[in-house]
């Protein structure tokens, strides 16, 4: 941490130029952060591998018919909870540096008091990057060649799932200011993505499930992020479920944004 500290009290505190830098020197703090520790990578980039390759040949031949005709279905879906489940991470973190005494040091130092959770949160999404090109790419490798065929929307979809991502990290790095301990914001953030990302369209037609359970499925924002991923990949198209992304992307991030920021100015 003395290299990112350096670059950063060099830099005064005001101006939004050098808000900006500084949030930047604290991103680059939590991409060295994981050059130190590649097994903080294991969940975005092993995970879209064992659950492809698992669900696609447990699941194919009994929902699709075949491991490459459940390909288009199960890729979006693996994709969109590998990257929404990495998004836990942002809370963790920030609770773990906290519970170090990191924020009292960063406290020290003339910089933004917004910086280092600016800067975390904009970390991440290299990480929901990784996640994002490893899962199509295996699915391509498997026989989803949708995603080299028609790159530019395979990256489209990807962008949007990232922003997502970005969006809903702002409700765990919010746990990550209330929680008492980094495992509790895991705890806590977990009971809350199981339910969305498997209780969705991710793996299974909604069709097919019991009307009340069905219910539920279409409803959840889940589900609308993953039927857009989809229609973007597998038709070239941009449906209404895109733009009901992009609204409770923005809607969570209002919300939510402000809430942390308050909270996280209390703490540091």
């Amino acid at each position: 941490m003395t290299a990112v500290a350096t670059i950063a009290a060099a830099q005064p505190r005001n101006g939004l130029t050098r808000v900006v830098s500084q949030s930047l020197t604290m991103a680059y703090r939590g991409l060295l952060k994981v050059r130190r520790t590649p097994e903080q990578l294991f969940d975005v980039t092993l995970q879209p591998v064992i659950f492809t390759v698992m669900f696609a040949y447990i699941f194919g031949g009994s929902i699709a018919g075949s491991v490459t005709g459940y390909l288009p279905i199960l890729i979006p879906g693996i994709l969109v909870q590998t990257v929404i489940t990495g998004s836990v991470v942002t809370g963790t973190q920030l609770r773990e540096d906290m519970d170090k005494g990191v924020f009292d040091r960063f406290r020290s130092l003339p910089i933004a008091r917004i910086a280092p959770l600016a800067g975390a949160l904009l970390a991440d999404t290299v990480r929901y990057a990784l996640a994002t090109a490893i899962t199509f790419v295996v699915g391509g490798l498997m026989g989803y060649h949708r995603v080299f065929e028609h790159l530019g929307w395979t990256v489209a979809a990807g962008l949007l799932v990232i922003v997502v991502a970005w969006s809903i990290s702002w409700i765990f790095a919010l746990f990550g200011m209330l929680a008492r301990t980094a495992s509790s914001v895991q705890g806590i953030s977990m009971l809350v993505l199981f339910p969305l990302t498997f209780l969705s369209n991710a793996y299974v037609d909604t069709a097919k499930l019991p009307d009340w359970l069905a219910w539920f499925a279409d409803v959840n924002p889940i589900s609308h992020l993953v039927s857009a991923v989809r229609a973007m990949v597998n038709a070239q198209q941009v449906t209404g479920d895109v733009g009901l992304s992009l609204v409770g992307a923005a809607a969570v991030v209002a919300v939510l944004a402000p809430l942390t920021v308050r909270a996280y100015m209390r703490k540091a």
